[in-house]
């Protein structure tokens, strides 16, 4: 076989060794995302009383917590696009509050 026979026969062999690796590094890594149902996680709900606001839950339900972190918390589980509550809304409670 000659230098350029070999040059291309182990190109060959390799390009589906790299293209695998190349694959694995792309999508292995990855995290998975998932419904907080699958997750096995546990929370309560609450409604929301007239009047109240996620600050003033905040505080009621996670007194030694920051309120800050407790909102965003709120807002993250139940996925809100601002602070703004409606009364009489209903709330997933985060974890540990």
């Amino acid at each position: 076989m000659t230098s350029r026979g070999r040059v291309v026969f182990t190109t060959l062999v390799a390009l589906p060794i790299v293209a695998g690796a190349l694959m694995f590094a792309v999508n292995g890594g990855g995290a998975v995302a998932g419904d907080a149902s699958q997750q096995g996680a546990s929370f309560d709900y609450i409604s929301v009383p007239p009047g109240e606001s996620l600050w003033t839950l905040a505080v009621d339900l996670a007194p030694q917590a920051d309120p800050r972190d407790v909102i965003a918390a709120f807002i993250e589980l139940n996925q809100l696009d601002s602070s703004q509550v409606q009364a009489g809304q209903r709330l997933a409670v985060p974890a540990g509050y």
